[in-house]
């Protein structure tokens, strides 16, 4: 990698991934600054720490495109806040924690625990055992948080848990503090050819409360390539090595370690098409065991704080009017659970509009997620996506479709474009696609 980068990122972004693996790679000067925030700016965070960016970028970018000598390259290439724990659920007004600098990302050591017969996380191997996990496709959305992907806040995890595989760490004597990229190895078998098996960790405070930390998640059929996918063999047993998303964290003395494992992590992941059980083996041999990356003893104190925040200037014409959902996308609402058929409905929702000189942008979105655990094969999704632009007395809006829907062979994918006037039709087109599921 030879591009002169600075990069901003959140623990609770999505897209976080990428910052540790550039700062590995690079060959050239890198800076990169890791933060408590989701996706957004780093100036309009909720919730706090909000922190002002636009300095240090202008200083970067003097640098590198003016030739200033600035000191920019003098300072910490790394910037990152160590999260400390904070319960589960969105209505959090700060994210507790403390800033570090140092010149690379930190080298941690590894801290390797089992999965136990006892549904411990030990430290020593552990004696063999095979524990039988139910597939239960409706079920995960608290792992998936409000916008459905590894990112954001995540709710109280005991309700998926109720239906995972789950592993505890004794009550912890000492805080224990991770920075990098947890990595779990399973020995599993499925009774079908196609499985799914995500893996979240969680941190379990003393009042049972359960936070999710990070999480991955692995396609059983895509354990040697995405590209060639090998079905599943009920017969043999298959080594996983799954690296879960990078994360900070400090548990707490009083406080549990959480491994949990499930197949299903509805609507985040399409179901597998099979009913099914799976089956996870510990003990010699076949270790199913976690390596935590353990932070530095000794980090270094970000020694010149961030300048606070400073409000953005206010252009005139534009202003937002109206939006549904902090994140800019649509979020959880409402579910629904069918118990005569076992079907649960996710309903995921946004709208909003912006001023403009020009005029103003509206927009509506709503997606409903739906699947049985009868039927897991049939699983749904349907949205609608609106923008409607007026302007200069015109009235145009663009409208997107999408009804994508699956059985056991195939996935089904049917989407209409559509660009009406004041509800006449000035443009339409369709897309109908049938993708062999792999």
């Amino acid at each position: 990698l030879t591009y002169r980068s600075l990069f901003w990122g959140g623990w609770y972004d999505g897209y976080r991934d990428f910052i540790p693996r550039y700062l590995e790679h690079a060959d050239v000067p890198v800076k990169a600054i890791l933060g408590p925030w989701n996706h957004t700016w780093p100036h309009t965070a909720e919730p706090e720490p909000a922190v002002e960016w636009r300095d240090i970028a202008v200083r970067w970018f003097d640098h590198w495109l003016l030739g200033e000598e600035n000191g920019i390259l003098d300072e910490p290439a790394f910037i990152y806040f160590q999260r400390d724990h904070h319960p589960p659920g969105f209505d959090l007004s700060e994210i507790p924690g403390a800033w570090y600098e140092d010149i690379h990302w930190p080298q941690s050591r590894d801290t390797v625990l089992y999965l136990a017969a006892d549904h411990a996380l030990s430290e020593k191997t552990a004696k063999p055992f095979t524990h039988h996990l139910q597939y239960k496709p409706t079920v995960g959305m608290e792992a998936s948080g409000s916008v459905m992907w590894w990112g954001d806040w995540a709710p109280d995890q005991r309700p998926a848990d109720a239906y995972s595989l789950v592993y505890d760490s004794p009550v912890l004597d000492e805080p224990m503090a991770i920075i990098g990229f947890p990595q779990i190895t399973l020995w599993v078998r499925a009774d079908a050819p196609q499985a799914n098996w995500i893996v979240r960790l969680s941190d379990v405070a003393p009042d049972g409360s359960v936070t999710e930390v990070t999480g991955a998640a692995l396609n059983g059929t895509h354990r040697y390539s995405d590209v060639n996918p090998l079905p599943l063999d009920p017969d043999s047993l298959y080594r996983l090595d799954i690296e879960l998303h990078v994360t900070s964290w400090i548990f707490q003395p009083d406080h549990h370690i959480r491994v949990s494992i499930n197949n299903s992590q509805w609507p985040m992941f399409w179901p597998t098409p099979f009913a099914m059980q799976t089956h996870l083996y510990g003990g010699p041999g076949h270790s199913s065991q976690i390596s935590l990356p353990v932070a530095p003893a000794h980090p270094v104190r970000l020694r010149h704080p961030f300048d606070q925040p400073v409000a953005d200037p206010q252009l005139p014409g534009f202003h937002t009017i109206a939006s549904e959902t902090l994140s800019g996308f649509a979020e959880i609402n409402t579910v629904t659970r069918d118990e005569r058929t076992q079907t649960t409905t996710v309903l995921a929702t946004n709208s909003g509009s912006d001023a403009y000189p020009f005029g103003t942008i509206s927009y509506t979105e709503s997606i409903t997620h739906q699947v049985s655990d009868l039927t897991p094969a049939k699983a749904m999704v349907e949205s609608t996506y609106t923008i409607t632009v007026d302007a200069a007395g015109h009235q145009r809006t663009y409208t997107g479709l999408l009804l994508f829907t699956s059985d056991r062979d195939n996935y089904y994918y049917n989407y209409t474009r559509r660009l009406e006037e004041r509800g006449q039709v000035l443009k339409e087109k369709q897309w109908l696609e049938t993708i062999p599921r792999k």
